[in-house]
This record gives structure tokens, C-alpha cells and sequence, in this order.
């Protein structure tokens, strides 16, 4: 898109509540209407950026300042960014936010423990309700919802593509992407 600015839509939610799925589809509508934009996934920053970390506080906050450090220099160089990372601790989020001010949509995906440990295709809920699994977010380690998230997608009640439809439609209200035309 000729003449894009650069935002950073951060999704944040439990295991399982659906962020990359929902990051996948808004991703594709913004690439098919011609954007640039970056997906800074956690698992695979984990992987490549975040190597070696654990699941402690401090090394989870670590890792969230890692991806907000890279969102906020591509998003000052307007790159669209879309993080999707279970983000659990509220401060960190805080941080990032006021890294880049009116460039942070936080982005809550909404679903319950009990719904994400439904849609578990890799068996992580089962081990960490068994206690072979520490520091599990929302089961043994604590998830804190954001107080004003800029845009909440309740998985539970809306498909992927409703949740996708719902972002993208903030997305075009604030003016960050054209209005498909």
C-alpha cells in the first residue's frame, strides 16, 4: 500500500485462544490488499530470537521486550506489524504500549482456560493440569487480562474469520488501512 504507516496490532491471550489463527487470516486480507507487514510470532521468536529462554517471569518479560523492541522498529519505519504472543503479564504489554504510543492496538483474544484446553491439538493443557508442565499460563502461572484493550475477540462466540473481520473493520476505521474497495 502506497504511502503505509506503520502500526503494531498486538495480540495477546491464553494458549489456544485462536491469536495466530486470527493473525494468519488478518495477515492474508492485508497482503491481498497490497500491505508489507511483519507477523512476529511467539512460538517462532522463541525459536530464533528468544533461544534459550525458560518460562520464568523474568524470562518471559525477556522475551515480550525482544519482540516489542523489533515491532517498534519496524512500526516507526511503517511496517505493519502483527505480534501474537501470549504476552501474560500486564506491565510488559504497559511497556510495550508506551514504546509506541498510538502505533499499539492491543488486541485481546478472548477464550477460557477450559475452551483453549478443548482446541489443545498438541496435549499442553493435559500435561500442565497433570502438573508435568510449570509455569503454564492460565493454569499454573497467571494470565492478566488487559484493562482497555483497543479491540476484544471472543473466540468462544465468534469464528476466526468474524474475529478477523471485527479487527480488520477497527483497522480501517482508524484509518491504518484503505476501506476495501
Amino acid at each position: 500500500m502506497a504511502g503505509e504507516q506503520g502500526f503494531t496490532i498486538w495480540f495477546t491471550g491464553l494458549s489456544g485462544a485462536g491469536k495466530t489463527t486470527i493473525s494468519h487470516i488478518v495477515s492474508d486480507e492485508l497482503t491481498d490488499r497490497g500491505s508489507k507487514l511483519e507477523i512476529l510470532d511467539g512460538d517462532v521468536v522463541r525459536e530464533n530470537l528468544s533461544k534459550g529462554l525458560g518460562f520464568s517471569k523474568e524470562d518471559r518479560d525477556t522475551n515480550i521486550r525482544r519482540i516489542a523492541f523489533v515491532a517498534d522498529l519496524l512500526s516507526r519505519n511503517d511496517v505493519p506489524v502483527i505480534t501474537a504472543a501470549i504476552s501474560p503479564y500486564r506491565d510488559i504489554r504497559d511497556e510495550a504500549r508506551a514504546m509506541m504510543g498510538d502505533r499499539f492496538i492491543e488486541v485481546y483474544v478472548e477464550a477460557s482456560v477450559d475452551a483453549c484446553a478443548e482446541r489443545d491439538v498438541k496435549g499442553l493443557y493435559k500435561k500442565a493440569f497433570a502438573g508435568e508442565i510449570k509455569e503454564f499460563t492460565g493454569v499454573s502461572d497467571p494470565y492478566e487480562e488487559p484493562l482497555n484493550p483497543e479491540v476484544v475477540l471472543k473466540t468462544e462466540e465468534e469464528s476466526p474469520e468474524e474475529s478477523a473481520a471485527k479487527l480488520i473493520a477497527y483497522l480501517e476505521e482508524r484509518d491504518l488501512i484503505p476501506a476495501k474497495g
